[in-house]
């Protein structure tokens, strides 16, 4: 890994060198666009509206619409005198509960490396938020903009992780919102029902995507001149519509899957050694009487 930003975690009178490194990346397919007809890559060219000439990137500065239609133009100048914070420093404003800050705020997540001459303190400002329980709330400035941020533990090692704005998340203003949806006790029953036949324990592991898969064989067979066969389309289920006997079937398909392919959960164990010990209860109490 690279690392994209240096800078230090301020925390209180400390202060911890670091280095920041993306924690996660795409793997999408990329693709170019080309010339159908000899696959020739298609260039874009900055060109003016106004006077249809190309410009230079030099040339090329921020412009804000007004509703107007009409154009403010700033420059370097203009964003200079803007409260960004230049110090590189990751500020630590407080300590929360994690379960307080609703993961819709999180945005992009970043892994933390001290310099040799802060591993001594960030081991212990990590030991010590590790074993409270809590994530830091922070405050950073990454490319041209400010963000609050949280820094929690995972593996030995700080993840920042930028959270959007209040005023960036959308209230969910949907019209069912406002209807009085009547939902009957015995189908609630069910939902709970089949919620419950479907827990496990999440392994990322077992889940792929499929998608991209599907996509790399495609461009293989390309290479490699063979026909490609496209995959036979699925029926889309429509909406249900007896609520209930959809649930009943679902929480019986369910538990037949679970069955055949998941290994047994501690609940399954215990629920067997419970019967057992029930089938068994008679034949003692047999014995006994004879």
């Amino acid at each position: 890994m690279r690392s994209i930003w240096k800078g230090a975690i301020s925390f209180g009178l400390v202060t911890i060198p670091v280095k920041l490194y993306s924690a996660t990346e795409q793997k999408d397919v990329s693709f170019h666009q080309v010339h159908r007809e000899d696959g020739g890559r298609i260039r874009y060219k900055r060109v003016c509206t106004k006077d249809g000439e190309e410009v230079a990137y030099a040339d090329i500065a921020k412009g804000y619409e007004l509703a107007t239609g009409e154009m403010v133009v700033l420059t370097d100048e203009d964003f200079e005198g803007l409260p960004l914070s230049t110090s590189r420093r990751i500020d630590v404003l407080q300590f929360s509960p994690a379960d307080q800050i609703d993961p819709i705020y999180f945005a992009k997540s970043y892994y933390l490396e001290p310099d040799a001459q802060g591993a001594k303190p960030y081991v212990l400002l990590r030991n010590a938020l590790e074993s409270s329980g809590q994530v830091a709330v922070v405050k950073v400035a990454l490319r041209q903009r400010e963000s609050l941020a949280t820094l929690r533990v995972r593996d030995g090692v700080f993840v920042l992780e930028t959270m959007l704005w209040p005023d960036e998340i959308r209230a969910p203003e949907f019209e069912f919102l406002d209807e009085d949806i009547e939902v009957r006790p015995q189908e609630l029953k069910m939902a709970e029902s089949l919620i419950t036949t479907m827990e496990a324990d999440f392994d990322p592991r077992e889940y792929h995507d499929t998608y991209r898969e599907a996509l790399q064989e495609v461009i293989e067979a390309k290479v490699a001149g063979r026909e490609v066969v496209a995959a036979p389309e699925t029926e889309e289920a429509g909406p249900a519509v007896d609520l209930m006997a959809a649930l009943r079937a679902s929480v019986e398909a369910a538990k037949k899957e679970r069955g055949t392919s998941t290994p047994r959960t501690k609940k399954t164990e215990k629920t067997e050694k419970a019967e057992k010990e029930e089938k068994a209860a008679p034949k003692k109490r047999a014995r006994k009487s004879a």
